[in-house]
């Protein structure tokens, strides 16, 4: 999505409809997630990012605002059958109200070259998905791929009629973390072809990287509770 202003001439609500607000961290008590939760609505992102054990406390949060719910799936691995993969979304879709699901792709697959796998492990979640108004993000965890990896695997998320793209989870243990470089992401959007669109995620902590990521043309980010304040910060 090309902005129609320069992301430094964005008003902090504008900016902060491109925010994810990530509050994902499995040690988190009740009262940090409620905290985290309402900062994010507070701010106005675009939703707030949560585990599937979150969803009964931050629906009931979220409700009248113009903050919406992203609910993880399969995260962050990736590695449960595509039926289970289905029925999981099946669970969260019909019993709440949600705006997005982040599904993990088997990126080991991926990293297999078993595309056709790759596309159906995804087509399944967004064909439950879209039956209640649900879009769906595909995470392919780009630090762990190469550049045709990440080609491959949009393709993919495309061809499942997914309705984004998305970079990483933030907790990928194979190795060095960059998440979403400017060069990461701009792979995904040439990749993309305008068919599909990109979120990016991981290490977006800087209102510089921020910044740049808007004016790029990027749809949406993932962003850290700890980050969204510096990131807005006016």
């Amino acid at each position: 999505m090309k902005p129609t202003k320069k992301a430094a001439e964005m008003t902090a609500k504008e900016l902060a409809r491109y925010i994810d607000q990530s509050v994902l961290k499995p040690e988190f008590t009740q009262e940090e997630i409620k905290k985290y939760t309402q900062e994010g609505i507070d701010f106005g992102c675009a939703t707030i990012c949560i585990n599937p054990a979150s969803l009964e406390l931050v629906s009931k949060m979220v409700e009248g605002t113009d903050t919406g719910i992203c609910v993880v799936c399969d995260f962050p691995f990736g590695l449960s059958t595509t039926e289970s993969k289905a029925k999981q979304a099946e669970e969260y879709c019909s019993k709440y109200k949600i705006m997005d699901l982040d599904i993990v792709a088997n990126y080991g697959q991926l990293r297999s070259g078993n595309l056709d796998y790759v596309t159906a492990n995804i087509k399944a979640v967004v064909d439950v998905c879209h039956k209640y108004g649900t879009e769906v993000k595909v995470i392919i965890e780009t630090d762990s791929l190469t550049k045709q990896q990440i080609i491959d695997g949009t393709k993919c998320a495309i061809a499942a009629g997914a309705d984004y793209i998305k970079s990483s989870t933030g907790f990928y243990t194979g190795g060095e973390c960059v998440g979403a470089t400017p060069e990461v992401v701009q792979i995904m959007m040439d990749a993309g072809e305008g068919k599909i669109k990109v979120k990016g995620s991981g290490c977006i902590r800087t209102q510089e990287h921020f910044f740049k990521l808007i004016d790029m043309g990027i749809d949406r980010m993932g962003v850290g509770y700890r980050s969204t304040p510096d990131v807005l910060k006016k």
